[in-house]
């Protein structure tokens, strides 16, 4: 079956093009915003070549199909005759309960962002690794020039959240852009590494904080969030001549002036809370904080949810210098694969093993939904396995304190960030990860079934 014949009897599976509210995708998922789910066939989706699993979460249908979403993504787009910088919705949105609105903006908003950080990261963490074999210098052009490429990315990561919140929060995008660039202005940057607490006085009297927002990303979330209500509020109230020029001025003053006094410093604040509430949970004991995450993260991924822990890593980079959630995500992935491999013994015809084998390719690879929704759903048993291996492994690798300098994704190719004082413990926490996954998957779903 064509992508496209695909893609046609999906949008026929949700109810048809007029119940499409919105369609995006992150790495793996088509997501779609509907305005009545009940009349999704999800049997029916489930049954078309190229579906490797159906969810419907906090108000998100999301149709799994490996890394070839995008592709599907164009051919819906051009069905649904959508546009990509998609305006504000003609129909009035569903109230959301807090969580429900939280998972759907953070997967909209660092959804389209994760191949740019995730690029960059890769190459940050490569270089990282030739640096500590002593392969590269840090101090030659080649290895600035390259770090150039990397870090751009993360030094200016309130560009990129600013475009795609805007995206996601249906407001002008280059005014969103314009508050985050209000925010890096090299006068704040300048100020707060010279560690000014307040150098700067509004009309003599209001004084506004000084922070650094580099790689920051709660502030500029809200910034946008707020933008697209003062633009909405703004262009209301002016005169319709005179929208054009009065509407942008007004908005982008009052949401740059409020960004700077409130929602930045707020967002800092909020951001340094969560690192702090982390490192609470690191204190009580680093064990117990493994187990936890090693919990969470693989029911997370199989219900649309871990870009919710994205955020926390950047804020954890931009305010501490480096992370110890990614290498714990890094355990989740492969205890996903190990679980998925010792299930290939239980598949008899070669086409299934076929597809169990792909899934541990893609999983080692970084990408885990085949792993978790073309096996590990059917065998719940390897799904328990996998939860036991992360937890495990994320409590030993945690036990000894293993961290990342810079964001990466969790893949085979990120080892090489992981050489330095902790790769030892993070390597064995790997092997614990996928050996007991495995083990534990072959006796709950091939001996204990065959018994």
């Amino acid at each position: 079956m064509e992508k496209t014949e695909v893609v046609a009897k999906i949008i026929e599976y949700v109810g048809g093009k007029d119940n499409v509210v919105n369609t995006w995708h992150c790495m793996t998922r088509l997501r779609f915003e509907l305005k009545d789910t009940s009349k999704i066939q999800e049997d029916a989706i489930k049954a078309l070549d190229g579906v490797i699993g159906v969810q419907f979460a906090k108000g998100q249908l999301q149709i799994v199909l490996g890394t070839s979403v995008h592709k599907y993504y164009d051919i819906a787009l051009q069905m649904l005759d959508l546009k990509e910088d998609i305006a504000a919705p003609a129909q009035p949105e569903k109230k959301k309960d807090f969580i429900s609105w939280f998972m759907d903006m953070v997967s909209g908003v660092f959804g389209p962002i994760v191949p740019a950080i995730a690029g960059a990261g890769m190459i940050k963490g490569l270089m990282g690794g030739l640096v500590a074999l002593g392969v590269v210098s840090n101090a030659t052009d080649t290895y600035k020039i390259i770090d150039m490429l990397a870090s751009g990315v993360f030094t200016f990561l309130p560009f990129f959240i600013a475009a795609s919140a805007a995206k996601k929060f249906k407001t002008n995008q280059y005014l969103a852009i314009a508050i985050a660039a209000t925010l890096m202005y090299p006068t704040m940057v300048d100020a707060a590494k010279a560690g000014e607490i307040s150098n700067f006085m509004f009309a003599g009297v209001l004084p506004i904080p000084v922070f650094n927002y580099s790689g920051s990303v709660i502030p500029i979330i809200f910034g946008v969030f707020a933008l697209s209500y003062i633009y909405k509020w703004v262009d209301n109230i002016v005169p319709e001549a005179a929208r054009t020029v009065i509407t942008p001025t007004i908005t982008l003053f009052l949401s740059g002036f409020f960004a700077l006094t409130v929602i930045g410093p707020v967002g800092i604040y909020i951001g340094k809370g969560l690192a702090w509430m982390l490192d609470l949970l690191f204190g009580i004991s680093p064990i117990f904080a493994g187990v936890v995450m090693g919990l969470i993260r693989p029911a997370s991924i199989l219900v649309g949810m871990h870009h919710a822990m994205t955020p926390i890593a950047l804020e954890n980079f931009a305010t501490k210098g480096y992370d110890m959630l990614m290498p714990m995500m890094f355990i989740a992935n492969l205890s996903i694969v190990g679980a998925a491999a010792g299930c290939y013994f239980k598949e008899k015809s070669q086409k299934e093993r076929s597809i169990v084998l792909s899934s541990v390719l893609s999983g080692i690879l970084g990408i885990t939904e085949p792993a978790l929704f073309g096996v590990l759903t059917k065998y719940k048993k390897g799904f328990l396995a996998a939860t036991i291996g992360s937890c495990v492994g994320s409590a030993f690798i945690g036990a000894f304190g293993v961290r990342l300098y810079g964001y990466i994704t969790s893949s085979i190719f990120s080892i090489p960030a992981y050489i330095g004082p902790y790769f030892i413990y993070a390597a064995i926490g790997w092997v614990i990860a996928f050996g007991l996954s495995f083990v534990l998957s072959y006796l709950f779903v091939v001996k204990m079934d065959r018994s």
